[in-house]
């Protein structure tokens, strides 16, 4: 064992784009000694490391037959890379700490006596509706956001999540941010309206925010589902509800950016790309 310890850096690799990756992720990324990766970190990131960089790949692809680095081996391996006197960048997709896991590898590492700093990095929680012409907050429409898991189903008897209170928050004019939840959407959304939300509440997903292939699709809680299927919508993507996504009705027209489907009050014409009449 190497009698010097190295750091773990917790870096936000940001939504996708490798221009939007942080100054300091930069450097950190040109001088580590292993970069341990997640699937939702780019691999033109991944790619662009010094070719005597060691990666490891720690994600968790979707699907049964997916990859799946477990916490605890992710913990493990990171503290043994330090013992063994490296610098590690634990790179992970968006922000490490907003539905990351980074807290509790920080704390893991804290117990373990190894030396960690946290990088942040843009959250595609905000990136993405961003990108796509929807403000999370916008003084006409939003005084407040709330990110949730889409992962949670909203149908155990004992959620995390106050799908009552999220409704609520909608209603008074909020913004919902709901990350990895393209499986749970119908869930999701017949939670939201059995809270009360109304069916002609605005709706947008958003797909791969910020890379070659994103793409938004546009509707209310009544037929974002549908939309989702139509175009086929995909993991990584983000749900965004409330009456924010209103404003992209009148930007989309200027904004650069992937191919989208709207809502049918502004964008009857849908797009060939997706496969969609």
């Amino acid at each position: 064992m190497s009698m010097h310890t190295g750091t773990v850096y917790l870096v936000g690799a940001g939504p996708g784009d490798p221009e939007l990756l942080t100054v300091k992720a930069r450097r950190l990324l040109d001088d580590a000694d292993v970069v341990c990766h997640d699937n939702l970190a780019d691999d033109r990131i991944v790619e662009s490391c010094p070719e005597t960089t060691e990666r490891m790949y720690v994600g968790k692809r979707p699907g049964p037959d997916g990859e799946r680095t477990t916490q605890e081996e992710i913990n493990c391996l990171l503290v043994r890379l330090a013992r063994e006197g490296k610098d590690v960048v634990r790179l992970k997709g968006g922000d490490p700490t907003v539905f990351g896991r980074g807290g509790e590898e920080a704390e893991h590492l804290a117990a373990a006596g190894i030396d960690f700093d946290i990088v942040p990095g843009i959250s595609s929680a905000v990136a993405a509706p961003a990108v796509a012409g929807i403000p999370v907050t916008h003084r006409d429409h939003a005084s407040s956001v709330t990110f949730v898991t889409g992962h949670e189903d909203p149908t155990k008897a004992e959620s995390a999540l106050d799908w009552d209170g999220l409704a609520a928050t909608v209603r008074a004019g909020g913004t919902l941010v709901i990350l990895m939840g393209v499986r749970r959407l119908p869930d999701n959304v017949t939670a939201l309206r059995n809270a009360g939300l109304p069916e002609d509440t605005p709706a947008a997903m958003i797909e791969k925010a910020t890379r070659d292939d994103e793409f938004t699709v546009t509707g209310t809680l009544d037929t974002i589902v549908e939309r989702r299927d139509e175009v086929g919508i995909e993991p990584p993507a983000v749900t965004v509800v409330g009456d924010v996504v209103s404003v992209r009705d009148r930007v989309a027209e200027f904004l650069e950016g992937a191919p989208s489907v709207g809502v049918p009050s502004f964008a009857d014409a849908v797009v060939s790309e997706r496969g969609v009449e």
